[in-house]
């Protein structure tokens, strides 16, 4: 006699049940294309060009893995990156290459082979890249890194003579007649002025979306030209542009051109959006002059974790040891262009705190450069970031910093390296 169904189903034990039903949901997820090995999903992609490198990130959900190889004649580069399907997002790199980027011609984006993308950057010079990942942080999730520099890195020097054969300089009056006969020599004064953070680290975001970055950037532009326009003064910043450059860079940068003052410009936050004011900060050996300058220098250390930085390259180690180098003068001369700077921004702004603080800064570690690192103002004050948004504000703010740093040259003549002109 023929079984019936009800039968069928009570003879098959719990065990070869479960089988039956694992290799039917099994064989479901095959015909639907459902993997266990789920690709990685692209969640950003940004490309962010500038003189000293162009930096490629693919955001991601997941660590990926990627292999990359140099190809001449034209200069090419190839990078395969495994467990990830070609998507929109990953297609949107095309089009963000930009036209006037340095190092990057075009790129090319395609599926290789099931599981695994092909990039073809196509290059206008040969170039050194780095690739490497990073593990979540801030707001990121994972990212893979794409640095690419010039295989003859950009020399600051070169950059500042450049910009000074631009601009022209002021001669010096002439008080007497006699003079004429023995020309005078006059000392070259060289600033650095650090517009914080940049490219994929946005520093502080205020309520109303305005990023630290941006507002740091055009105060420091808007004072270099002021500075320039002072007699034997010469400027060099260290970002010109929405890019990041690592905290050691930018001491490394402003000593490779013999820097005779540096001054780091930003736009504090905190977690409370009452906090206002501006500050000015000098390095301490002795550990922070209050909680909220040790706060907010471990905040502004931990720059390099947002914008990122391959922890694998050969120049941590010099910058390590060069850090490790600041003297006791160093932090006396500080001081004094940090009391010149408080004293006139305090006329356009209220103070946070009346007097010079002190913090680890790692920004302000060179050993041979009077160092100094301003908060303009918060942004995380809806009051005033609409000051720092304010064409009118930053300029007040860029004359209020030159007036400073003119104070203290005029107090401190002998303090500058021996560069005549």
């Amino acid at each position: 006699m023929p079984r019936s169904p009800a039968s069928d189903t009570e003879s098959i034990t719990p065990v070869s049940r479960r089988t039956v039903l694992k290799t039917g949901a099994t064989l479901l997820l095959s015909c639907l294309g459902i993997n266990d090995a789920r690709a990685a999903q692209i969640i950003a992609v940004r490309v962010w060009p500038a003189a000293d490198y162009t930096r490629v990130t693919l955001e991601n959900d997941s660590k990926l893995n990627a292999t990359h190889f140099l190809v001449k004649d034209p200069h090419r580069l190839v990078v395969e990156i495994e467990g990830l399907d070609l998507d929109p997002q990953l297609k949107s790199l095309v089009a963000k290459i930009q036209s006037n980027d340095p190092y990057i011609a075009q790129v090319r984006v395609g599926q290789n082979r099931p599981g695994v993308v092909r990039l073809v950057f196509d290059l206008k010079e040969e170039i050194r890249p780095q690739v490497f990942t990073l593990e979540p942080v801030g707001e990121y999730k994972h990212r893979l890194i794409f640095d690419l520099y010039p295989d003859i890195p950009v020399d600051p020097i070169t950059q500042l003579l450049n910009d000074r054969a631009k601009s022209t300089i002021v001669p010096q009056a002439k008080t007497a007649p006699e003079e004429d006969k023995t020309p005078k020599l006059t000392r070259l004064v060289t600033i650095a002025l650090d517009p914080g953070h940049g490219g994929e680290d946005p520093g502080a975001v205020g309520a109303g979306g305005s990023y630290e970055k941006n507002v740091v950037l055009s105060i420091a532009q808007r004072l270099k030209a002021k500075l320039e326009q002072q007699p034997n003064i010469r400027v060099m910043l260290t970002r010109d542009g929405d890019y990041f450059v690592p905290l050691h860079v930018r001491v490394q940068k402003a000593r490779k051109v013999q820097a005779d003052l540096f001054v780091s410009i930003h736009a504090d936050a905190f977690v409370e959006p009452t906090a206002r004011g501006s500050s000015v900060f000098a390095l301490s050996e002795k550990g922070a002059s209050s909680t909220a300058a040790r706060w907010l220098a471990n905040k502004e250390n931990a720059a390099d974790l947002i914008g990122g930085i391959n922890i694998k390259s050969k120049h941590q180690h010099l910058a390590s040891v060069l850090l490790d180098l600041s003297t006791t003068a160093q932090i006396s001369d500080s001081l004094k262009l940090a009391k010149s700077v408080l004293g006139e921004i305090g006329n356009i702004n209220r103070l946070h705190k009346a007097q010079v603080e002190q913090a680890g800064f790692a920004v302000l570690k060179a050993p041979d450069i009077p160092s100094i690192l301003v908060e303009t103002a918060f942004i995380s004050n809806p009051e005033e970031e609409a000051k720092l948004t304010d064409n009118n504000y930053q300029d007040q703010m860029a004359d209020a910093l030159m007036k400073g740093i003119r104070r203290y040259l005029a107090k401190n003549p002998t303090l500058t390296r021996n560069k005549l002109t």
